[in-house]
């Protein structure tokens, strides 16, 4: 863990130096075109969350404020920091979200279903996140199914030099187990600036965490949580038309978990240790010329997990350790042809293997690539009308060749204002390498496909003080891959299910800006699943948000959620059992304070999370977090 010292606050006090307020300029989104448009151009309703709202949720993670947003659960973000995510947007699965950090695809490729773990990037790091819904492979790829959660992080500022470091403690119980002593630390400090044609970025975040057990039960002891990310970023631009980014970060999760056979101890070798690690690098060009702009997003992945446990068997410890590469190199061009009318033109190559020697899969075999060629038009007609259509053809060594396009055709009445959106989008998932190649795979899988059509609204009143915006959506599920156990000879292996199944619901968003102090948000999701899609998606969840600025050193926020009841399954591991599980709905009411003792040179906060201690289920046989409570600093030199 890193402590700061009282000499590190002192030197970060006496170097300070002030830090312009930033201009205040129009939304623009990235996530639709991979280019920025401003939003009422958009053909989507996208959610963008920006850095002065992610500075008003100091002290939470990004799943955590990711679970605010409407249309999106992300389960598992209530409980034990160890606890595995769940990505569930419009009734899909996080083999069909897609995450992107600074434009690049980033995965586990040794995972069963190619997910990232949210886990990995911490909220520190963060400048602004968008989040849009819908099939979106034909930019984006192979699992864009059910949306895009679209992660930049921050960028240099023009002074020389300019930094901060931060620290927070909080506390770590359940609802049923109130002990409110420190046991959740978070520290860690950035740096970053421009001298002449050269920019730089670096941070550092740690965090350590125990004080509650991630399985739900009196005879589980704490488990403990770490967690180091880094992140360094070089830019460099020789001219005004052409630029470099170059970027590299190391990120380590080490996590205590349960299992029945905790208490077996050995001199050596813990028992039930997850460890993750991650390692990136990768860089941008980009070149902007009096039609256009030519970008390269290229970057390299690493991952390794191991898991280190007791093989009631032979008693002795097992180490199983899955590693992963993936590659991904995405070029492409932004050609104008008028103000009205631009066209994108791309390439993408993507190369993911893995290995996992205990389930005797060699990274040899167990390999795969793809050759996308796409295309995106984009037309802002002088009268209101908008259109985005574009098409992907997938090229992949393993299956048949493979196409998907989209049409987003919206208009704006700038007199009400008001824009009305509707989209028809189509995507695919592909078979992940352990669904291929383990001993459970199946080499004649095809991807999964998935189609969305949209419809809504957004209407701005008032000067904007008012916004309104209401999205219904319709998604279909083709060739689903699952997993298949024979009941005669019990054997196992992952199939493409026959059949379709959809889901469908409705999003709806309310901002109203009172005055310059007084904000008020309010978000409301309705998703209907068929059956096989049910499990831990809620049908209805809301959530309401309270913005009060006492002065320009002291802001409020009260923020309240809503989770339906949900499907779950437990499987017991002695009788290899499965019993379905309705999980009851939940409500939590949270509280926050940023003050500004100095400006733009130091800052605190404090939380209390699920202030009424309700205790509730999130996932079953999991722990979830009661009342907590967290205070934090942040001094900017």
């Amino acid at each position: 863990m890193i402590r700061f010292s009282a000499f590190t606050l002192l030197f970060a006090l006496n170097t300070y130096a002030q830090v312009p307020t930033p201009k205040q300029l129009d939304e623009v989104v990235i996530s639709d075109s991979k280019f920025a448009l401003p939003k009422e151009k958009s053909g989507k309703v996208i959610v963008k969350i920006n850095v002065a709202e992610l500075a008003k949720k100091a002290g939470q993670s990004v799943a955590s404020i990711l679970s605010t947003v409407v249309g999106l659960e992300v389960n598992g973000n209530q409980s034990s920091a160890g606890k595995n995510l769940g990505y569930y947007v419009r009734g899909g699965r996080n083999r069909q979200t897609l995450i992107l950090i600074d434009g690049i695809p980033v995965t586990d490729a040794s995972g069963v279903n190619l997910e990232y773990d949210l886990r990995l990037i911490s909220a520190e790091q963060v400048e602004s996140i968008e989040v849009m819904k819908g099939a979106a492979s034909t930019l984006y790829g192979s699992g864009a199914a059910a949306g895009v959660i679209n992660i930049t992080l921050k960028k240099a500022i023009k002074k020389q030099i300019t930094g901060n470091a931060y620290s927070s403690l909080g506390t770590q119980t359940t609802a049923d187990n109130s002990n409110y002593r420190p046991q959740d630390f978070n520290q860690g400090f950035g740096l970053n600036g421009t001298i002449g044609k050269i920019n730089y970025l670096a941070t550092l975040n740690s965090v350590e965490t125990k004080g509650i057990s991630e399985a739900k039960g009196v005879d589980f002891e704490e488990d403990h949580f770490s967690k180091i990310t880094t992140l360094v970023k070089v830019g460099f631009a020789p001219t005004k038309k052409l630029s470099f980014v170059f970027f590299t970060n190391y990120d380590r999760i080490k996590n205590n978990y349960d299992g029945t056979y905790d208490n077996f101890t050995s001199p050596d070798t813990p028992i039930n240790v997850a460890k993750s690690e991650q390692f990136r690098f990768g860089f941008s060009p980009k070149y902007k010329y009096d039609k256009g702009e030519f970008v390269l997003n290229a970057g390299f992945n690493a991952t390794e997990r191991k898991y280190t446990s007791l093989n009631t068997w032979t008693n002795s410890i097992d180490n199983s350790l899955y590693a992963s590469k993936s590659v991904s190199a995405d070029a492409f061009n932004k050609y104008t042809f008028s103000p009205q009318f631009f066209l994108i033109l791309g390439s993408q190559f993507q190369f993911n293997e893995m290995e996992a020697k205990s389930e005797f899969i060699t990274k040899e075999n167990a390999n795969f690539n793809s050759i996308d060629t796409y295309f995106t038009a984009v037309y802002n007609s002088d009268f209101g009308l908008n259109i985005n259509a574009g098409a992907r053809y997938d090229l992949h060594n393993i299956y048949k060749n493979y196409a998907v396009y989209n049409f987003n055709p919206s208009y704006t009445l700038s007199k009400l204002p008001l824009k009305i959106v509707a989209s028809y989008s189509t995507a695919y998932s592909t078979p992940s390498l352990y669904q291929l190649y383990s001993p459970y795979g199946n080499l004649a899988l095809t991807p999964e496909k998935n189609s969305t059509v949209e419809s809504g609204f957004e209407v701005a009143l008032l000067n904007k003080k008012v916004t309104l915006n209401t999205v219904c959506f319709y998604r279909e599920e083709n060739n689903s891959i699952g997993f298949y156990t024979d009941p005669v000879t019990w054997a196992s292996n992952y199939v493409n299910v026959t059949g379709t199944y959809n889901a469908k619901g409705i999003e709806t968003m309310l901002i109203i800006s009172a005055s310059e102090k007084l904000k008020f948000n309010a978000n409301y999701t309705f998703t209907q699943v068929e059956e096989p899609l049910q499990r831990l998606i809620p049908k209805h969840k809301g959530n309401l948000s309270l913005d009060y600025e006492f002065s320009e050193k002291a802001s409020f926020n009260l923020a309240y959620q809503y989770v339906d009841k949900r499907k779950d399954a437990f499987f017991d591991g002695g009788t290899y059992e499965t019993t379905p599980v309705i999980l009851d709905a939940y409500q939590l009411l949270n509280a926050i304070g940023n003050f500004k003792i100095i400006k733009n040179r130091l800052s605190v906060f404090a939380s209390v999370n699920n202030i009424f201690n309700e205790n509730f289920t999130e996932g079953v046989g999991y722990s979830t977090r009661g009342r907590n409570f967290k205070v934090g600093l942040n001094v900017m030199f």
